[in-house]
């Protein structure tokens, strides 16, 4: 899952992530293991309006969305992803119809810390 970028600017209001499978054997250890939140005051939002969205076009939506290069995109399709505002303090992720605790657990992360992997 290389879909992660290490911080965020404070001046964007606008912010996308594109997730690969996470599930079955394809899930990589650091999914599983345990993590310390980041410090509250270097979280991207601490308080978040959250969105839920279900969609039968995940992978090309959360691809389009997060600019993942059409090859990318068809060799790791993307389950799910998160899209947040700083500025409006809203955060929706977009998952399929099918889906896991893991990925949506995942997802929130980012609502709150951003782009949090490498």
């Amino acid at each position: 899952m290389n879909c992660w970028i290490k911080r965020l600017l404070p001046v964007l209001s606008v912010f996308l992530v594109a997730c690969q499978t996470m599930s079955g054997d394809f899930v990589h250890k650091e999914e599983l293991s345990e993590f310390t939140p980041i410090p509250v005051q270097n979280r991207t939002m601490n308080t978040v309006k959250l969105r839920w969205e279900v969609r039968e076009d995940v992978a090309a939506f959360c691809a389009a969305a997060t600019g993942m290069g059409k090859e990318r995109a068809y060799t790791t399709p993307p389950l799910a992803c998160a899209i947040w505002s700083v500025s409006s303090k809203e955060c929706t992720i977009v998952t399929a119809k099918v889906t896991t605790h893991l990925a949506l657990g995942h997802e929130v992360r980012h609502c709150f810390e951003g782009h949090f992997h490498r």
